[in-house]
């Protein structure tokens, strides 16, 4: 293990002058596509763990700021920077994570928490250890604490079903036709379209309450307490790097890119440092964005790809900047149309988890243990179930290190 920069870059000049050349309907579609599916869903997540906790309005406001226009930043800066569609977001499975614990933790204990993220991004960005951490806990243990997190997520699609069978039912019925035959939307947010509709037909959706301003971020002071490193910054972390970057590395390296991980790691890392502050939780990469960006259909030239990235990056950015409005917008909707697509912008994420936790042949034990921890939000010793859901599935991984294949 050797500590490393990042990567070198490319011919910056070269890749602004063709910014116009290779904008083309194709890139500002799929560009424009990658955005809607991180604010189609996730940022509801974001916006339950902030109500949950009891947050002002104000403190909403600049957090949805620090994610969007950081994570924006970060697509605009990797993009230009590499010449690849490398598309910066924020942590979707930390959001989770902050829903059902945050309200434990003042704002000034979370900002001290996403602060020490942060630097442990930065840190393994530049020490290399990105690599020695993922070949130390088993990868399938990560995924199944993610699966155990998420879980209950997917869960809460159906429950509102019993109060809110018209509503409910009709976007889980649109969201799987969408799945099964509509390429270019993402489900969600089609599913959210037509949920709004039903909303709006029943007297639901209240548009008086939708006010058009501008985000206006606030300054945190961190605090720092021993107890919030093992509950939030160690599983932000883990899941930044596991469940956002890796995965993105992946996608870029299957699409034929040479994937800058260091700086990848290593910005993600600065821009969460920068961003806790005004309450942001982290900065990372995104795949799921990013393979749409990555894929063929964004323009049949791989070199003219990254321009999809900056779009969805400026995307990003201005949701950042009319985050009140979109804060707003959210409070229109009834509960059970948030609750229902908040679960679905995270289906890809639970199918993925599983996939790669308890289905896989090996760490099959640990792996369920993780879930099965992560799942049951016990907290020992002021520290959540994340936390020991790692230490779990690792522990029960390491005492099985030839587990018997499960038939």
């Amino acid at each position: 293990m050797r500590l490393s920069g990042p990567e070198p870059v490319s011919d910056v000049g070269s890749n602004l002058r063709d910014l116009p050349r290779y904008t083309t309907i194709s890139t500002l579609s799929a560009g424009f596509i990658a955005t809607l599916l991180s604010i189609a869903g996730p940022a509801l997540l974001v916006y339950q763990a902030a109500v949950n906790a009891e947050y002002s309005a104000a403190a909403i406001n600049s957090w949805f700021f620090a994610i969007f226009v950081g994570g924006g930043l970060l697509s605009l800066l990797l993009a230009i920077l590499y010449r690849e569609p490398i598309c910066g977001a924020y942590s979707i499975a930390g959001s989770a994570l902050l829903v059902p614990v945050l309200a434990q933790y003042s704002l000034s204990d979370a900002v001290g928490a996403f602060f020490v993220s942060g630097l442990l991004i930065t840190l393994i960005g530049i020490s290399g250890l990105f690599g020695w951490i993922m070949d130390r806990i088993p990868n399938e243990v990560i995924m199944g604490m993610l699966a155990g997190i998420l879980l209950k997520f997917g869960i809460e699609i159906f429950t509102p079903l019993p109060g809110q069978p018209i509503l409910a039912g009709t976007m889980i019925l649109i969201y799987v036709v969408s799945f099964g035959f509509v390429r270019r939307l993402p489900p969600v947010l089609l599913a959210l379209l037509g949920g709004t509709v039903i909303a709006a037909l029943t007297n639901q959706f209240d548009p008086d309450s939708v006010r058009l301003s501008l985000s206006q971020p606030v300054l945190v002071s961190p605090e720092f307490r021993f107890d919030t490193l093992f509950s939030l910054s160690l599983p932000l972390t883990l899941l930044a790097l596991a469940s956002q970057n890796a995965p993105g590395v992946g996608i870029l390296r299957a699409n034929g890119y040479r994937a800058p991980t260091n700086a990848i790691t290593l910005f993600s890392g600065i821009g969460s440092i920068l961003t806790a502050p005004l309450l942001g939780h982290g900065i990372s990469i995104a795949a799921p964005m990013t393979a749409i960006c990555a894929n063929p259909e964004a323009h049949s030239n791989p070199q003219g790809r990254y321009v999809a990235a900056v779009i969805q990056g400026l995307g990003f950015i201005a949701f950042g900047i009319g985050g009140a409005t979109a804060i707003s917008l959210i409070q229109a909707f009834p509960t059970a149309l948030v609750t229902v697509v908040a679960g679905m912008a995270l289906l890809p994420a639970i199918l993925q988890a599983l996939r790669l936790s308890v289905g896989q042949s090996k760490h099959t034990l640990g792996a369920t243990f993780a879930l099965l921890i992560g799942a049951s939000e016990i907290n020992v010793l002021g520290i959540n179930s994340a936390f020991w859901a790692i230490v779990g599935g690792v522990v029960v991984a390491w005492l099985l290190k030839q587990e018997p294949a499960v038939d």
